[in-house]
């Protein structure tokens, strides 16, 4: 089983509009409305792969009543901990004429410390079980800045891997404490180091506690630097589309294939192709079949001469 834990979930909600113009009115031609947070979408990627998947975290009030209705279909085992709060939307605007979508995401509800006792209970039990565990996206008001660093301790010492995909002081308080894996994009991982040249930036950041790095690239795929080598992966054309959710369907590629003991080319060419094929799916959380069974032999992965 693969553990999801997405402590600041979200309704996501995506309106299509015909072309986005500022200080108009706009009418919109579709919504859609899906489970999200950054570990839902992974959970709901990993189960489209085949994988057992458990999704963990916070949901209340009607949003969160609202997430917890549209996942219980979708194949992740829903584990997430009630609370007293409203769960957060998250407003996509999708420009039809341009493909660009325009993201607006509300702040979640506070946690308090009896909810994050309960989650932290349940977190425990839920390792028990767990091949391996994703700690995903933003925190919540009332989560200490360190919560991440606390949740990955817990999984090395339970002998689970952990991957780390946030941004920022959660980054850099969770990195330090030697996850297996984290996932940033080149802005997260420049922020963490403050080098713009990903390859160094990456170096540093396993110099920082992190086993291994897989930075996004954005259109142009993932750089990876591992103890096994270094390598960089690429889609063999650029896709069009919406790129929300593209990282975590990354990381549903990263994780399935630690999960699957694959060697690490075979892995960054699965979440490339993933990635790619969730730019062309309508939501977050969902990926183009067609398109990733199409793309995961063509992408191009190129191993660096000097191991990392």
């Amino acid at each position: 089983m693969i553990l999801t834990v997405t402590l600041n979930t979200a309704l996501d909600i995506t309106y299509r509009v015909p072309a986005l113009v500022p200080h108009a009115s706009h009418r919109v031609t579709d919504v859609a409305e899906r489970p999200g947070g950054k570990g839902v979408n992974v959970a709901r990627v990993l189960a489209a792969l085949g994988h057992d998947t458990v999704v963990t975290g916070f949901a209340g009030g009607p949003t969160g009543a609202v997430l917890r209705d549209l996942l219980a279909p979708l194949g992740p085992v829903d584990a997430l901990i009630p609370v007293a709060g409203n769960t957060r939307r998250t407003i996509a605007v999708a420009d039809a004429t341009t493909g660009d979508t325009t993201q607006l995401n509300e702040p979640g509800p506070a946690v308090t410390p009896e909810e994050w006792a309960a989650f932290l209970t349940s977190y425990a039990e839920l390792l028990g079980d767990a091949d391996a565990v994703a700690l995903c996206g933003s925190l919540p008001p009332g989560i200490h800045v360190g919560a991440y660093g606390q949740l990955i301790r817990r999984a090395r010492a339970a002998g689970v891997p952990v991957l780390l995909d946030t941004s920022g002081e959660p980054l850099r308080r969770g990195i330090a404490a030697r996850p297996d894996l984290v996932k940033p994009n080149a802005d997260e991982l420049a922020q963490l180091t403050g080098s713009r040249e990903p390859l160094r930036a990456a170096h540093d950041a396993r110099r920082r506690g992190a086993h291994a790095v897989v930075a996004s690239l954005g259109a142009d795929g993932m750089l990876a630097a591992t103890p096994e080598g270094r390598w960089q992966a690429a889609p063999p054309a650029r896709v069009k589309g919406n790129p929300t959710g593209a990282g975590d369907s990354a990381v549903a590629g990263l994780l399935s294939g630690l999960v699957e003991r694959l060697p690490w080319p075979e892995r960054l060419a699965r979440a490339v192709a993933l990635s790619a094929a969730t730019v062309l799916a309508p939501a977050a959380g969902e990926f183009d079949t067609s398109t990733y069974e199409d793309l995961l032999p063509r992408v191009e992965v190129t191993a660096h001469a000097t191991a990392a």
